[in-house]
């Protein structure tokens, strides 16, 4: 029988999150070298190394990625057992979130869960879609907040709330004038988009493929708010979500074009590995958010 502690799961589960042996030990309150015994001698016991050395950082290999929910969930049980209740929530959480929501929307997504939980430690990484999802399948994020479909069946979509992009234009362009807006008259114009991979791109290009037809993307910019400066400036048409122009429309610096030919609805959705054990931190944000 392999003698595993929970102190060796802990140390290979913080790791993990952290990316290097130093940050690790300096969150659980280890010196380095005790924390890197304690990978190592897992690492004896089980016989294969769980991690590759690539610049200066650990990286998952596959035997680390198949152990990391296990160990996880071994390390998360132990806690609420000796803890104050499994109904209380304690400890970290890793979130993600796609830009439109880390952006705009996060008041939205944490507050009452921080109000609720202020001891509660949280670590945000705010990325496109796919990024999201990537941290998700290698277990480095625990819940994500996305903007379009996950495009895996290992992930659980749960619906957070409703969201639409729109098409804007700066207050001088010659759409903005126009009363009745035709498909074809976004035919041939010059458009700053998002980049491939982000859920908002995806959207556009599924509802304008079939209507537009394909469109000259000017500038692919990497943040909703370049985009909306970009357009502002007059460099193109934009499609963008709703809640990112709110105050440009506001104080007329943009027009926002009724566009009824172009599907632009959307749900926004919690994502969760479907092997990430749901302990009571995990359980407490996801209630929290979706009740």
């Amino acid at each position: 029988m392999i003698a595993i502690s929970p102190r060796q799961l802990e140390v290979f589960a913080a790791i993990a999150a952290a990316g290097s042996v130093r940050a690790a030990a300096g969150q659980l309150g280890l010196t380095q070298p005790a924390a890197s015994m304690a990978l190592a001698e897992l690492e004896r016991l089980l016989g294969a190394p769980l991690f590759d050395r690539r610049q200066r950082r650990l990286h998952l290999n596959e035997q680390g990625r198949a152990l990391l929910p296990r160990a996880r969930e071994i390390v998360e049980r132990l806690r609420e057992l000796g803890g104050p209740g499994d109904d209380e929530a304690a400890g970290a959480l890793a979130l993600g979130a796609s830009n439109t929501i880390g952006n705009y929307l996060v008041g939205d997504l944490l507050g009452s869960f921080i109000g609720a939980h202020p001891a509660v430690r949280l670590r945000l990484r705010v990325a496109n879609t796919a990024e999201i999802i990537a941290g998700l399948l290698d277990f480095s994020l625990d819940v994500g907040c996305i903007e379009g479909p996950a495009g895996s069946e290992d992930i659980e979509s749960i619906a957070w709330r409703e969201d639409e992009l729109r098409v804007c234009v700066r207050a001088d362009h010659v759409l903005a004038r126009r009363k009745r807006l035709r498909a074809d008259d976004l035919r041939g114009q010059r458009w700053i988009l998002r980049e491939p991979g982000s859920a908002t791109r995806t959207l556009f290009e599924q509802s304008s493929r079939a209507v537009l037809g394909p469109v000259e993307v000017t500038l692919e910019l990497g943040q909703s708010e370049a985009i909306k400066q970009a357009v502002i400036a007059g460099l193109g048409v934009g499609c963008l979500p709703a809640v990112a122009i709110g105050d440009a429309l506001v104080t007329g610096r943009l027009v926002a074009l009724h566009t009824p030919f172009l599907d632009l609805r959307r749900t926004l959705t919690l994502v969760v590995h479907r092997k990430r054990y749901r302990g009571a931190l995990l359980r407490a944000f996801i209630e929290g958010i979706t009740r």
